[in-house]
């Protein structure tokens, strides 16, 4: 086999391994596909970090991803203030309630119930590392079948590796007095949650009825 035609054939592979991933061929999404749900209610995060912040950090971003990828989400303020009027603001408590209940509340399809796993910055002598991870759910409010799951994480790491070991110092506590006085993690979590929510990639979250790229079957 010639060379302009050996090249020629793993082009054709590699496109036909694209078209496979875009098609989420890694990935079980019959019960997605069955339940074709149009409306989210994003409940509020659980946390499993020492951040009292991780929760809202990430509710305030996670609703952008789902709307661009064809959903209805329900408000996060209409939401809360629903929860709360209801003698629930805890999201441990909010995450034990009958989605049948819910459904009857919002109206929504279905129901995403996420936990904070890392958020904020770690130190280190001459840097730091900021990183968000989180992971999700989707759960069908009508038969509380989980329809699809998923993860997301984004991280930035910083490296002072100039000017001699008393500038790294000064440079590593400057940076920590930064990222204290801010939070350092908000935007990271507006990725985390693009990377967790966003539809189009190979075990995503299919797109919604909404979206022009909507596949119904």
């Amino acid at each position: 086999m010639s060379a302009m035609r050996l090249l020629g054939l793993l082009g054709i592979l590699a496109l036909l391994a694209g078209c496979a991933g875009l098609q989420g061929s890694g990935y079980d999404y019959s019960a997605l596909r069955e339940s074709r749900p149009a409306s989210i209610l994003v409940l509020p995060p659980l946390n499993e970090t020492p951040e009292v912040i991780a929760p809202a950090g990430l509710l305030a971003q996670m609703t952008a991803p789902l709307a661009e990828s064809g959903y209805y989400v329900v408000p996060v303020g209409v939401m809360v203030e629903t929860f709360r009027q209801n003698g629930l603001d805890q999201p441990a408590d909010i995450h034990q309630v009958d989605p049948a209940r819910l459904r009857q509340i919002f109206g929504a399809d279905a129901a995403l119930y996420t936990t904070v796993v890392e958020y904020g910055a770690r130190y280190m002598v001459v840097g730091s590392v900021v990183k968000v991870r989180a992971r999700t759910r989707l759960v069908d409010l009508r038969t509380g079948k989980v329809l699809w799951s998923g993860s997301g994480e984004a991280v930035k790491q910083s490296n002072n590796n100039g000017g001699g070991l008393i500038g790294l110092l000064v440079s590593a506590a400057i940076e920590q007095i930064a990222n204290n006085l801010s939070d350092a993690a908000y935007p990271l979590a507006g990725l985390a949650s693009q990377r967790m929510l966003a539809a189009g990639r190979d075990g995503a979250l299919l797109h919604g009825p909404r979206s022009p790229r909507y596949q119904p079957e």
